[in-house]
């Protein structure tokens, strides 16, 4: 299915991996697993386990795997398709693998979230800076199709007024949770926002127009399953330092592939 979905009829070097990339993907569905052992156990190409492994491995390892090669073509086709409605993309940051962070945009379908841009690095636990959620966001609009309405949804992490300067310009709406200190000004006058709370319903759109952005009281939250819940959050155990954020990114591909198909 890679192939026949691929833009045009690759053949190949890019032909072989898609194939290896399919591989990857059946293997890790099939093992539930992202350890290469595992996964080679559940590709049914004729070849012994660890010739399987040598094959994935050097898939993983090859600079020439590019997102914009082996990814961006699906997510067009992807994205085309959704687009037909409004499209909800959600932001989050998780701690992946061994000791590095992964900030991901993903696009929510039928309550899942499909993976879309990430940004893998070595980093202990905290937030992202505003400048990379910036250039994430700046990053995924040149996938959005012409003429999509987009809602992009945050949590504290992404209240900055620069990346809502952005969100802004690019047309897209928002809503970001924040901290009940925050600071607003309406008409003149400051205030922090759990006072103005106090005296809402739950659910009210609170409009500051003299801001340059809007909140929702209290708004439920919605439980959306993302891939980090998956087996892409697993330990690589069998991986180097230096090469981990690499793997976790191309780990990353493979499932957000997949789950587009599935």
């Amino acid at each position: 299915m890679l192939i026949q979905w691929y833009p045009g009829h690759p053949t190949g070097t890019v032909a072989r991996h898609l194939t290896t990339l399919a591989a990857l993907i059946s293997g890790i569905v099939g093992s539930k697993s992202t350890q290469l052992p595992s996964v080679a156990t559940k590709i049914p190409d004729g070849t012994k386990p660890e010739s399987r492994v040598k094959r994935l491995t050097r898939w993983l390892d090859n600079a020439h795997i590019l997102e914009e090669v082996y990814f961006v073509p699906y997510v067009d086709i992807l994205l085309t398709q959704l687009a037909l409605e409004t499209l909800v993309v959600v932001m989050d940051g998780s701690v992946v693998g061994r000791g590095c962070m992964a900030l991901m945009l993903h696009v929510v379908y039928k309550g899942r979230a499909l993976p879309l841009a990430w940004r893998v690095r070595q980093s202990p636990k905290g937030h992202c800076p505003e400048a990379l959620h910036i250039a994430m966001v700046a990053l995924l609009s040149t996938l959005i199709p012409e003429g999509a309405k987009v809602v992009f949804l945050g949590d504290g992490e992404f209240d900055g007024t620069a990346l809502q300067d952005t969100l802004s310009e690019l047309g897209w709406s928002y809503v970001c949770r924040t901290a009940m200190s925050t600071t607003a000004t309406w008409e003149g006058e400051t205030f922090r926002l759990d006072v103005l709370g106090a005296c809402l319903q739950p659910g009210r759109l609170i409009d500051f127009k003299e801001g340059i952005w809007s909140a929702i009281w209290q708004q439920p939250r919605r439980r959306v399953v993302g891939i980090t819940s998956d087996s892409a959050s697993r330990p690589f155990s069998q991986t180097r330092k230096a090469e981990v954020s690499i793997c976790i990114s191309r780990i990353y591909q493979t499932h957000s592939v997949f789950l587009g198909y599935s």
